[in-house]
């Protein structure tokens, strides 16, 4: 084991060592000095930690995050939540499951009812997860819907959002499949993590148990492409079965590969 001064170089780990390290941002095998981490860890997971929290607190801001071009092609609009602050958000997540009346009346009034898929993109904890991830994975979420003859409803940004707000969206707009978009607790690995939960025609009743998941959309982790096609997939099954959360399972066979995660 190096020393703290004469640290090992990448190119000094044995090759397996560098695979392993290769196939996760986790922090493996970083090496110590004597009972801690060494001094470069040490600042670079306080840098991280640092990161994190901003992330959370970070405010939304859709044009400024995805630009005026983007915002305007996908015609978004932004609602909010009953949690009118961020404290107020963290504190109380009740709040962040439903709309406020304003915002409950705007979606009646520009979102058609009764789609086959219905988009949301809500901040959650990680601003930079949602500026990240969506502008590649919301073209291919339209183009493959498109492809699939589906009816899509419009898209719109809900500020201070809970999962939970999938419930209140298919009872405003009664659609097919729900997908919300939503940046993922940050951690010490990256800040730019994205969620997609997913719910068949989920209403006021619903809980996790009706809800699916696909996580950590990322650089790192599961790419644009890959979760593009993993969510039209596992929509395609909800409506076949004609539910969704613990009853459904995805179908990675109809990827046509043996591990659709494994990395590049």
């Amino acid at each position: 084991m190096a020393d703290e001064s004469n640290p090992l170089a990448p190119s000094d780990l044995p090759e397996i060592v560098r695979k392993i390290r290769a196939r996760t941002p986790a922090r493996l095998l970083a090496g110590r000095a004597g009972a801690a981490y060494r001094t470069a860890t040490q600042i670079d997971l306080r840098e991280a930690h640092a990161a994190a929290r901003d992330a959370v607190r970070e405010e939304f801001d859709p044009v400024a995050a995805f630009g005026g071009a983007f915002a305007e092609r996908w015609e978004l609009f932004e609602a909010r939540t009953r949690a009118t602050t961020k404290d107020q958000y963290l504190l109380r997540p009740d709040l962040g499951r439903a709309f406020d009346e304003a915002s409950r009346e705007m979606l009646r009034k520009l979102c058609p009812r009764g789609a086959d898929l219905q988009i949301a993109i809500g901040d959650g904890l990680s601003a930079p997860a949602v500026a990240t991830q969506v502008p590649p994975l919301l073209p291919l979420l339209y183009q493959g819907s498109a492809q699939r003859g589906w009816k899509v409803g419009r898209t719109f940004v809900v500020h201070h959002c809970r999962v939970g707000i999938l419930n209140e969206i298919g009872e405003l707009l009664a659609p097919r499949v729900v997908v919300l978009l939503i940046g993922e607790r940050p951690g010490l690995a990256t800040v730019e993590s994205l969620s997609a939960y997913m719910a068949y025609c989920p209403s006021a009743s619903h809980s996790d148990a009706n809800r699916n998941l696909i996580s950590n959309i990322h650089a790192r982790g599961v790419s644009a492409q890959i979760a593009a096609a993993r969510i039209l997939n596992l929509a395609a099954r909800m409506m076949s079965l004609g539910v969704s959360g613990v009853h459904v399972r995805e179908d990675f066979a109809a990827f046509g590969e043996k591990n659709y995660l494994s990395p590049k």
